[in-house]
């Protein structure tokens, strides 16, 4: 009868692996196991390096573009101050500058829309407490008033991107006046 599974032949005692033939053996299977271990753990090393790498290269480029955009907000400012004193200077009651004024006006709204867009926040409020991580103090002035440590006027808006601050504002600053009055005896000599 035939079949189709192959015949297994009995192995013969000469066919047998000798003792050294099966150490030689075991230890091949061995060192394979340990090359095996080895390439896995290189491969494992090769992927957390790659991680690590991608990690980097994203914070490098994050970090490069948030230079750039402050080397951008720094370039940029002066031509908003210029616009702004443009049209503190200009004779707005002469029509015929009606239309250059309108073209200053528009540029201006249009360069505070995009600082605005990518997050430049505009420090110009008086009225509120001296703060020197912000203002940057241009002139201390004695009022007459208690309140002490107050921006009075903003002399130069200051810009902050993203919460970090890129140009204080240039400010003037109260300085309470301290009121002596004279004490009078009422007793008489």
């Amino acid at each position: 009868m035939k079949t189709n599974t192959k015949e297994l032949k009995e192995v013969s005692p000469k066919d047998k692996p000798t003792a050294n033939e099966e150490e030689k053996l075991k230890n091949l299977e061995e060192e394979l196991n340990n090359i095996k271990a080895q390439e896995k753990d290189n491969m494992l090393r090769i992927k957390a390096d790659m991680e690590n790498i991608r990690k980097r290269t994203k914070k490098d480029i994050e970090k490069a573009h948030k230079l750039a955009l402050e080397r951008f907000t720094s370039e940029l400012l002066p031509a908003l101050d210029n616009l702004e004193r443009a049209l503190d200077t200009i004779d707005k009651s002469n029509q015929e500058l009606k239309a250059t004024i309108e073209g200053i006006e528009l540029t201006l709204k249009t360069l505070l829309d995009i600082t605005q867009r990518i997050g430049i926040n505009v420090i110009d409020e008086a009225n509120v407490s001296f703060n020197p991580n912000i203002h940057q103090a241009m002139c201390i002035l004695e009022t007459t008033e208690s309140m002490s440590n107050k921006v009075i006027t903003v002399l130069q808006k200051g810009y902050a991107l993203n919460g970090k601050l890129i140009r204080p504002a240039m400010v003037t600053v109260s300085k309470g006046k301290h009121v002596f009055t004279e004490k009078t005896d009422s007793k008489t000599i």
